[in-house]
């Protein structure tokens, strides 16, 4: 147990951060925040009781607080801690069962809401329609409706479990106690049980709170496009034919009481619209006056986007003249109308590469307006600067409709590690991100040397340059993002950048790829190769003894989601800049048919690969410095004379080199992902030789080793790693010590890697 000091506002766990720790509140409040909802857990509460392996939500100081740190991974940690431990014991039990409820109530809040919610649209809906035929007003179109359907669970809680809950909180919390804590494998199982629960509503209360932000604009919403805009159209319309407005200001009114009360909204938002109303001059705009329906500063301009001339709109927001735009677009629908887009032929891929070239000229233009002021963005740009949508005729009706939608909906793509390429751009032009390496491998600094070299700048302009955001962009823009974007799309050959109906062979809901479902298939890695993003940086202070420690750092890879309905994945670049303790980059096309799971597990396995290169630099390959490369390369060079592979063995590397084309890593990429999916569970897909540098090099998590310690294809190779790992976390602990004795403070990152020898 260790005592940990923490004050007010000080993050103790952030969400997809591994769990490490369980934490007991001795003093003090911490506060479990999820989106937008939030649980206060007191005194004896436990911070990690629920998550299993990765934190599902945020945890956060509410005060200066104390809590007492447990290592516990699973039942056995947890029976460990507990044995012998009377108090601890009662306080643990307790406090699962007062967790449970905390969440249950949670839960059973949203569950009421989001149910609510859904009923309040279609009856507000409904009523616009029938206020229009009362009053004899044409309907506007509202595409939103089609898209908007009720809540669907997959993680739910059942009624008896709450009922079950609210008995033991309510009626029989001593005597359900007392008869649990008889016996340690009832204690155990009733905290499991219940943590279990727990992470189940946990989960659950995530997807409502899903459901609620990525629907409230419907409602009412900061772009103005929604049901409150559709009523004040509506009470202008009626009041200019001499109708009583009240019925309609009545439900404007009920619906920002109802937005209040979902707690959902932001205030500022809703005092805002309410006093548009409140404040509007009808009479004024009925003598020619505002109509009410301009666009306000900051606010998104929406559109019809099935009457709006798209490709026009986006050519002339990027400046283009208008001969100019009529040769584009003489060019655009040149290929629109060919009889086979996907045509191989001379002519067709010479149309193709000019469109190209085009489109990214287009791009650059549209984006650098774009970042300088956003409140000119309209759904049609962000389409196109996220999805590479550029007209009607291209996507469909259907397609054009759900990717306006969701234009509106971004931050479902985007957390702290991921991107849309539109918003990778920005924190470049912000100087936040560095621009990518090109296809001939060199960074933005590599690249503007080898222009000073070959005489094409002079060095004034090279540290000008240097510190020129728009020209990294730009550099960005015409190097990593037309490479990348043909590659992750996937049939390189018959490649276009614009997002065409026949590559979105499923709906766009469907195939969109999420910053969720992007986490959640990495951590399913990390729960198994827990090392995989770990990398050595140097620990010094030489005053207190310490000159110079590696020690273990993880470092998570950005994602950044090209503008495209591709089915390939690459890993671009394995670290961001010249430290290897900088991001990796992968690349995902922003809509695939394909398994996230599978792709992001071929692009770990290669970032596994070429890591281990990076680091080990021209003796990546020389069997003489041990390394997961080196031994990896020298077992497929010389597999025919290895005697301890059997002839069969020899025959399935020989057919998967011919599938690779001789390229090791796709090979050691296949190895790799069979290593995750099937060797973890005991189903074994690889042989002796593979399978002793991939448990040596790619070691499984604890959890997973206990699994299959005691197989004997595992058993020695694990019990070897795990002598040699108890001896470095001895070490450790020693320095640690000494580090401590001579005034030293373990800081979080030394924690960290203390942590690491223990998992």
């Amino acid at each position: 147990m260790e005592i940990i000091k923490v004050q007010r506002d000080q993050v103790i766990a952030r969400k997809n951060d591994k769990v490490k720790y369980w934490y007991l509140v001795q003093e003090g409040t911490v506060i479990q925040k999820f989106d937008f909802s939030e649980v206060r857990l007191g005194k004896n509460a436990i911070i990690g009781i629920l998550e299993k392996d990765i934190f599902l939500c945020d945890y956060i100081a509410g005060e200066d607080t104390v809590l007492a740190g447990f290592i516990c991974e699973n039942s056995t940690d947890l029976k460990n801690i507990l044995t012998g431990q009377e108090k601890i014991r009662n306080i643990f039990l307790r406090a699962a069962i007062e967790q449970r409820h905390q969440m249950l109530c949670l839960y059973s809040d949203l569950y009421n809401k989001a149910r609510q919610f859904h009923m309040f649209v279609e009856t507000v809906y409904n009523d616009y329609t029938t206020f229009c035929s009362k009053y004899k007003i044409e309907e506007e179109n509202f595409s939103k409706m089609e898209h908007f359907n009720p809540l669907k669970m997959k993680h739910k809680a059942e009624q008896w479990e709450v009922n079950n809950s609210v008995s033991i909180v309510k009626n029989y919390m001593q005597e359900y106690l007392q008869l649990m804590e008889k016996d340690d494998s009832l204690t155990v199982g009733a905290i499991m049980e219940a943590a279990a629960q727990i992470r189940r509503f946990t989960l659950g209360i995530g997807e409502m709170e899903a459901y609620l932000s990525y629907n409230k604009d419907i409602l009412i919403g900061e772009s103005g496009y929604d049901l409150y805009k559709l009523f004040f159209g509506l009470s202008i319309q009626t009041y200019a034919k001499k109708y009583d407005i009240e019925p309609i200001t009545k439900e404007m009114n009920l619906m920002i009481k109802v937005a209040e009360k979902l707690n959902v909204y932001n205030p500022r938002m809703l005092n805002r619209r309410a006093n548009e109303v409140k404040n509007y001059d009808f009479d004024s705009a009925i003598n020619g006056g505002s109509d009410g329906e301009g666009t306000k500063q900051g606010v998104r301009q929406e559109i019809d986007i099935m009457t709006e001339d798209c490709l026009g709109h986006i050519l002339e927001y990027a400046g283009y003249k208008d001969d100019e735009i009529e040769n584009i677009c003489k060019m655009v629908e040149g290929y629109r109308d060919l009889p086979d887009m996907l045509s191989t032929s001379s002519e067709v891929y010479a149309l193709r590469k000019q469109l190209t070239s085009v489109f990214y000229d287009i791009y650059y233009k549209v984006f650098m307006k774009a970042v300088k002021d956003e409140n000119t963005l309209t759904p049609v740009l962000e389409m196109f600067l996220n999805f590479g949508f550029m007209d009607l005729s291209f996507t469909g009706e259907e397609n054009a409709a759900a990717l306006y939608d969701l234009s509106a909906h971004l931050d479902i793509c985007h957390s702290e590690h991921i991107y849309t390429i539109y918003e990778w751009l920005k924190c470049i032009y912000k100087g936040e991100k560095e621009p990518s390496k090109n296809e001939f491998d060199l960074d933005y600094t590599a690249y503007l040397a080898d222009l000073r070299k070959n005489g094409s700048i002079t060095p004034e302009q090279v540290a000008e340059y240097q510190q020129d955001q728009e020209k990294k962009v730009e550099y960005e823009i015409r190097n990593m993002f037309p490479s990348v974007n043909k590659i992750t799309y996937g049939k390189i050959t018959t490649f276009c950048p614009i997002l065409c109906k026949d590559d979105l062979i499923n709906t766009v809901e469907k195939m969109l790829v999420t910053a969720e479902r992007l986490e959640n298939a990495l951590n399913e890695i990390r729960k198994i190769d827990y090392s995989v993003f770990y990398r050595e940086v140097t620990f010094s202070d030489v005053d207190k003894g310490i000159n110079c420690e590696r020690i273990m750092k993880e470092v998570l890879p950005d994602i950044i989601l090209m503008p495209n309905a591709g089915s390939r994945v690459i890993m671009w670049q394995e670290t961001s800049g010249a430290k290897t303790d900088t991001p990796a980059r992968i690349m995902f096309p922003i809509f695939t048919a394909l398994d996230i799971d599978e792709l992001m597990l071929g692009a770990v396995g290669w970032y596994r690969w070429e890591m281990c290169r990076r680091i080990q630099g021209v003796h990546w390959n020389d069997v003489r410095e041990k390394s997961l490369t080196a031994e990896y390369n020298d077992y497929i060079q010389f597999y025919r004379k290895n005697h301890e592979l059997s002839t069969e063995a020899k025959e399935k590397i020989k057919s998967a080199l011919l599938r690779a084309k001789n390229n090791y890593r796709e090979v050691f990429v296949k190895d790799y992902i069979n290593w995750i999916k099937f060797e973890s569970k005991g189903s074994f897909r690889l042989n002796k030789i593979s399978r002793e540098i991939l448990v040596k090099y790619c070691p499984f998590a604890k959890a997973v080793r206990e699994e299959l310690k005691s197989n004997p294809l595992y058993q020695n190779a694990i019990a070897k790693f795990e002598i040699e790992t108890t001896k470095t976390l001895q070490r450790f602990n020693s320095v640690y010590d000494k580090y401590v004795k001579a005034g030293g403070e373990i800081t979080p990152d030394l924690k960290e890697n203390l942590l690491y020898y223990q998992m």
